[in-house]
């Protein structure tokens, strides 16, 4: 019972953390997409130089911790100038990170869809990016559903990771309520719980929007 007491008594704290947890991650997630498809035609453009500044900054994002990404930008933003909260500091870093991520899944969407339907595009006099909008980006999200699940689970385990620059989120109240009680095993389960339940439907999700659109609706 004074296991049971333990988690009754600091489950509402725990849940306002995981409410942070999801506010973090899902602000990065939806930010992250219109700029990773942008990244995603900057990737795939005509343009050599667009094409080569792109990978670079999706090499840098890609192939570095987002640990010390999240220090960089946490300590970067009051260097020039910009004095924020530590939450919109983890939402920045978070976002730039999924935004590599995103882009190129896209491509991998973007590359699945035969290049004629462009070319059909600008025959009829559809512009560039009215075509992008219109035609590529909507099939592009019907065959990367299953993909940008995957990408929005590993934002939300990674954002644990923002509980070193101050945001209460699930995991750093976590760590505060173990200081006062001593009893890390059953804290630290109930975080891992509650963070299988938000995946889980996370992931219910996901299929109830792949099959939304798989069947037009």
């Amino acid at each position: 019972m004074a296991t049971l007491a333990l988690i009754q008594a600091n489950l509402p704290m725990m849940l306002w953390g995981a409410w942070v947890t999801i506010l973090v991650s899902g602000v990065a997630i939806v930010l992250g997409m219109p700029l990773g498809l942008i990244l995603c035609f900057c990737l795939t453009s005509s343009r050599p130089w667009l094409r080569y500044v792109s990978r670079a900054y999706q090499s840098v994002w890609r192939g570095t911790p987002i640990l010390v990404q999240l220090l960089i930008i946490y300590y970067l933003l009051p260097l020039i100038g910009i004095n924020v909260p530590p939450i919109i500091a983890a939402i920045v870093a978070l976002t730039l990170n999924t935004m590599a991520f995103q882009a190129e899944i896209f491509r991998g969407g973007l590359l699945a869809i035969p290049a004629g339907q462009m070319e059909a595009a600008r025959m009829v006099g559809i512009r560039k990016w009215p075509a992008r909008y219109h035609i590529l980006i909507p099939q592009i999200f019907r065959l990367v559903i299953p993909s940008l699940v995957n990408e929005t689970i590993s934002i939300l385990k990674n954002s644990s990771l923002v509980s070193v620059i101050a945001v209460t989120e699930l995991m750093r109240v976590s760590q505060q309520i173990v200081a006062t009680t001593y009893r890390p095993f059953e804290i630290y389960i109930t975080a891992a719980v509650i963070y299988i339940v938000i995946n889980s439907l996370l992931s219910l999700v996901g299929r109830a929007a792949e099959q939304r659109l798989a069947h037009g609706a």
